[in-house]
């Protein structure tokens, strides 16, 4: 398959994705107005930039106000959003990168393999080297007129940079908490089917009170939130492989066609159709 080709529309957010470099994806938006976010988590590792404007950035339970030359750091599972501040004009580029990609370039550069990724304690950054290394790649990955080879050289020049400068080995680790982890991995394991709270609660041996109280504070989002993040994640998969957005909405477990598109948007803040391009 060749490299997708990013549309011309200003209003329509705009994916890059290459299968020779399958382990990284980009998004550009050029009037941020015109799209919003629902709060939302990654399996993948994400990296953007403000190019323009500015917005207002949720990052697990904290709210901050991001400008141009920022750049934002959300890790595997962070729940965030970022939407427009009263209708102000802001633009920015978003890189998604495996999460497996990017621990065994952590494990190259010497951190500890008893973990399989370590966190960034940064949530963004006005760091003025970062931003414009971000957005020297990006222009890299879209250009047609590079080969693969210097594609792949420049991310990993660039996330090799990104790593020693905000060196994450000394970050403390989020506390674990096993019987929620339980609660998750359920959730993940089980999210194109139609579960019920007795479900959750009986494989992580939890009561649905402590559950409900719990699994928000620890993840920033309720088991249900939770759950329709997962099966947009299967979705945006099965979409990159071509499949039928029709198929996809119905084996990601939504009711029809419609409760699909309406949570995508919220999720992606793009339709399917936008995304699978």
């Amino acid at each position: 398959m060749k490299p997708s080709k990013l549309k011309d529309t200003d209003k329509a957010p705009r994916f890059w994705r290459d299968d020779a470099l399958p382990f990284v994806e980009a998004r550009t938006i050029a009037d941020g107005r015109e799209v919003c976010y629902t709060r939302h988590s990654h399996a993948h590792f994400s990296i953007g930039a403000i190019t323009a404007g500015r917005s207002t950035y949720v990052h697990e339970q904290a709210a901050f106000e991001v400008s141009a030359g920022t750049v934002v750091l959300m890790n595997p599972g962070d729940v965030h959003a970022c939407n427009p501040i009263d209708d102000e004009p802001w633009s920015y580029l978003m890189l998604y990168v495996d999460t497996a990609w990017l621990t065994d370039l952590q494990h190259q550069l010497g951190f500890s393999e008893d973990l399989a990724f370590r966190r960034f304690a940064l949530t963004h950054t006005p760091d003025a080297n970062l931003f414009e290394g971000l957005k020297a790649l990006y222009e890299v990955l879209i250009d047609p007129l590079q080969d693969a080879l210097r594609k792949q050289s420049a991310a990993v020049e660039f996330f090799t940079e990104l790593q020693l400068h905000l060196n994450p080995a000394d970050q403390p680790l989020r506390e674990p908490n096993f019987k929620l982890e339980r609660a998750a991995d359920f959730i993940r394991d089980h999210c194109t089917q139609m579960l019920k709270l007795e479900d959750i609660c009986a494989a992580a041996q939890l009561s649905p009170s402590y559950l409900i109280r719990a699994f928000k504070q620890h993840y920033g989002m309720t088991p249900h939130a939770f759950l329709v993040n997962q099966r947009i994640q299967f979705a945006r998969d099965q979409l990159r492989n071509g499949r039928l957005i029709a198929d996809v909405a119905l084996e990601a477990g939504f009711a029809d066609q419609a409760h699909f598109q309406r949570a995508f948007k919220q999720h992606l803040a793009a339709t399917p159709g936008q995304y699978r391009g």
